[in-house]
């Protein structure tokens, strides 16, 4: 005889059994996080800027976690191939992500599978910076950048600034300031804006916007000098340089590093990643290491992940609008 239990007492069952089984949220709370080593993909090979900044506060949340923390350098299409990765891991608070100023980029002009800002939970800036630096090779007799801007229009063509392709920042960086100065400053792509430093300071070139950490050194030298930064704001590391818009270009180009997770990670692990970053982030030892690369973190009451995910949307954005001023074939972002 086969026994038929009545529909009440099998719901009565199942409901009982969903009121003592844990659910996502409740296995994913602060409590029970976290219970073995995050790994944070770094889309950028070791040592660059994107690595260096998030591997040492890597090395520092650790030890505010309890945990390992792991970086993992997955390169490869100017930082997709990472980003595709870590939009796609589970998103339990395991898996994390360095982004940077190339995911507000990239979808403008590349056809990615992933949103970097809807695929993702944005957790905070780890470093702010660095701008970039418009230098000149030191023996050219311009002190300013007016007198070299006046040249350059009384002479269409007849300099060349280094870049790291059409696409990158000083490449737009330089569409912008044609524009806005009414010059044909003709751009040469190399490698990367270290290689474009290093053009200006033998006099390959005349000029390049790179970063603050290839630029010092040489300027230090007297190989190059440098004519203004690319921020709103001047450096402390080197403030005796005027910005852009000081000299009457509105012109901001900065770098960036932050944390995300993928979307739908539970927000109390979010929250409890964004106050361990920010403690770390804050840390005198930590930003002394970043002055040195022209880097810092913004004050921790602006660090929350709101205000980045309101960041990330807004730069995205903007990096649109110098897309379609590049001339380069662009896609549409999904």
């Amino acid at each position: 005889m086969t026994f038929r239990a009545p529909w009440f007492f099998v719901v009565g069952v199942l409901l009982a059994a969903n009121a003592t089984a844990p659910s996502v949220t409740a296995l994913a709370q602060p409590d029970n996080y976290p219970s073995r080593p995050i790994t944070v993909v770094v889309p950028f090979p070791a040592g660059g800027l994107t690595d260096v900044p998030a591997r040492l506060a890597v090395a520092m949340l650790q030890d505010k976690l309890g945990q390992g923390v792991i970086i993992e350098n997955r390169t490869g299409g100017s930082g997709v191939v990472g980003a595709a990765y870590a939009a796609r891991a589970v998103p339990d608070g395991y898996t994390l992500f360095a982004n940077s100023l190339a995911d507000t980029q990239n979808l403008h002009y590349l056809p990615v599978n992933y949103s970097p800002l809807d695929d993702f939970a944005q957790i905070g800036w780890i470093v702010d910076g660095p701008p970039l630096v418009l230098i000149i090779n030191g023996e050219l007799p311009f002190k300013t950048l007016a007198e070299l801007l006046a040249d350059a229009r009384a002479n269409p063509g007849k300099f060349s600034f280094g870049t790291s392709g059409p696409a990158s920042s000083p490449g737009l960086t330089l569409v912008q300031l044609n524009a806005m100065a009414k010059t044909q400053i003709q751009a040469v792509p190399y490698r990367g804006s270290g290689d474009a430093a290093a053009a200006v300071a033998t006099g390959a070139i005349q000029g390049a916007f790179t970063f603050f950490s290839q630029a010092k050194p040489l300027s230090d030298t007297g190989k190059v000098r440098a004519l203004a930064i690319a921020s709103p704001k001047r450096m402390q590391a080197w403030a005796e340089v005027p910005t852009m818009t000081e000299l009457g270009f509105a012109i901001d180009q900065r770098g960036f590093v932050g944390l995300a997770a993928p979307a739908k990670t539970p927000k109390p692990i979010v929250d409890l990643l964004s106050r361990n970053l920010n403690e770390v982030v804050q840390s005198a030892a930590f930003k002394s290491r970043m002055a040195a690369l022209g880097m810092a973190p913004p004050p921790a009451s602006e660090n929350t992940p709101e205000k980045f995910d309101k960041f990330m949307r807004e730069e995205t954005a903007r990096q649109g609008v110098f897309a379609e001023m590049s001339g380069l074939k662009l896609v549409t972002p999904k």
